[in-house]
Formats: structure tokens, sequence, C-alpha cells
């Protein structure tokens, strides 16, 4: 352990869209942010290939080249951006204690979270090695590129039922794979989804493997009442089994709902703990967009402006 403790106003944790706006944000306002970028620099958005639904790219953009943009507008309004991960919190006092990589110690006046969130996979090799390839855990950002074919999608979820309503009507035939005899969504979701002519359900079904060399080129399944195996030749595989925030550091302090999102005060960054804010995935389980990211890492900032200015003029 080293003994050096750093001071800094404003901490900010995570660099996704959340993270560097609310970068952007805190330097426009000479709140002099120092920002770590974690353990995925850019985030989620750095595994997604073509981002067309972001507004002010006409032409669509990479996910990575558009979180490169975001980085370089915060360090030249003067953030402070540095490499390395959040792994240990004190909030128990101010100013609050941040250890980086088991070892700096950093103390803030204000922090704001921006830690996101990482989609759960179903861990098999081909799955991983197929990950831009096919292979997706976003209908929505990228089922637009499988227009007009076969594709597939793994989950029973509220989620991956909007997925599979929303990939039928870009696709001819929406293969859905379930594990169990019924789907957990809600209702109203599974009766949409049941009413979907294009919407083929295999229940009880796993994915066994994801066939393909260079790109997705079909899907193994296996039942497993019977134990039968079968091959289903398509081009897109999307797996739908949940998000999960990554928020575990802060759980002894921050209050959070039963999957480990950050509770957030409604139509605010703020968390239950004064000058500790919240921003993009890891508090959004509903929309978890790109754009709604980026407006709550603009509020986390003006909430920590706010709030500072309020206890320095007391």
């Amino acid at each position: 352990m080293s003994n050096e403790i750093e001071k800094v106003h404003v901490l900010i944790i995570g660099s996704g869209p959340a993270g560097y706006t609310a970068a952007i944000y805190a330097a426009r306002a000479n709140l002099k942010p120092v920002l770590y970028q974690g353990i995925q620099p850019g985030g989620q958005l750095t595994i997604t290939t073509e981002v067309e639904n972001y507004p002010g790219y006409a032409n669509g953009v990479q996910g990575p080249e558009m979180m490169v943009d975001f980085e370089k507008q915060a360090a030249r309004m003067g953030a402070d951006i540095r490499y390395g991960l959040a792994t240990k919190t004190d909030f128990s006092k101010q100013p609050y204690k941040v250890w980086i990589d088991e070892e700096k110690e950093i103390e803030a006046d204000a922090v704001i979270i921006a830690t996101g969130a990482s989609a759960k996979w179903l861990g098999i090799e081909s799955e991983q090695r197929l990950n831009g390839f096919g292979v997706s855990a976003c209908a929505v950002c990228d089922g637009f590129f499988f227009k007009g074919k076969e594709v597939a999608i793994v989950g029973a979820g509220d989620t991956a039922a909007e997925e599979a309503l929303y990939l039928s009507k870009l696709c001819p035939v929406v293969h859905m794979i379930i594990r169990r005899e019924q789907m957990r969504a809600s209702k109203v979701m599974q009766e949409r989804v049941l009413k979907t002519p294009n919407i083929k359900v295999y229940w009880n079904s796993e994915t066994d493997e994801v066939l393909g060399e260079h790109k997705v080129e079909g899907v193994r399944l296996k039942n497993l009442v019977t134990g039968e195996k079968q091959e289903i030749p398509l081009h897109g595989f999307f797996v739908a089994i949940g998000h999960e925030p990554n928020s575990s550091i802060f759980k002894e302090w921050l209050d959070m709902d039963e999957t480990g999102y950050i509770k957030t005060m409604p139509g605010t960054s703020k968390t239950n703990i004064e000058g500790v804010f919240a921003a993009g995935d890891v508090q959004d389980r509903t929309y978890r967009q790109a754009v709604t990211a980026a407006g709550s890492g603009c509020m986390a900032a003006l909430d920590a402006e706010r709030w500072l200015g309020a206890k320095e003029h007391g």
C-alpha cells in the first residue's frame, strides 16, 4: 500500500457516455474533474461496432471511435483523464475516499459514479469469439444490420421479448431460445411474442454452440428434456439474458435495487449520500442507451456543481 493521498475536487469513476459527458460539463464549470476510465475505457460502446442512433452522426459512427471523440472533447475542456480502476470506497464521511488499483488513495469533495453495466453472456467460447461478427447483446443497436436475415435470440424476460418483437419487424424469422417451458416476461409481452407469426419459440432449450468460423452461420440447440440437438442456419445471434450494473464496490454505502442498480432521487442524479451522484447505466435499468447515459452525465455534473456551490457559500 502506498501512503500517498491525492485531494481532488470532483472525481468521476467510469468512462462511457455518462462519465465523459459529466467530465465535459464539470471541466467547463471549472470543477477540475479527475476521471478514472476503469476496466473498459469507453465502456460498452467499445464492443459495439456501428452506432446509428446517436444524434449528430448523420452517417453513423463506430462505437469505439465515438468514445474517442467524447474523450478528446473532455480532455480539451480540461478534464484530467487517467487510466485506472476504482477498487474500494469509503463514503462514511467527507471528503470521500476512493482507492484506485488497490493502492492509490484519493480524497474527493464530490464523486460522480458512471461505472455502467455489463451485459451477461452465456459463457461459451464461440459466443465470445464471434462477438461483433454476428453475436450481439443489443438488438436495438445491431438488429438493423440483419434486415431480411434469420436471427436467434436467447432470453425469457421482458427485454428478450421486446428485442424479439423488434427483430421480428426486420427479419423473416426470429428463433427464440428459452431454457424453461415458460417465459419470465410479463403476461402482455408473452402474448405479443406468441402472437407474432415469425417468432419461433424453442422451449426447454439451450445454446450448445454458435456455429461459424469468422462470422455467425448458425446455432446448435440442445433440448434439455430429450437431450436432442438440432442445427439452425442463421446470420445473427442475440443474447438478452440481462445486464449487471458495475456497482459492487459501492454496496456498503449506497441504496440499490435488488439487482444492484444504484437508486437515484427521481429527476436527479443524487444518491442517498449527499455529494455522491450516479449517472448512466449503473443507475438506469430502463433505457440503457448512449444518449440517455450522456444526458444523465450532464445532470450529475450540474447536480455536483450546485451542491458544491451551496456547500462553499454555506
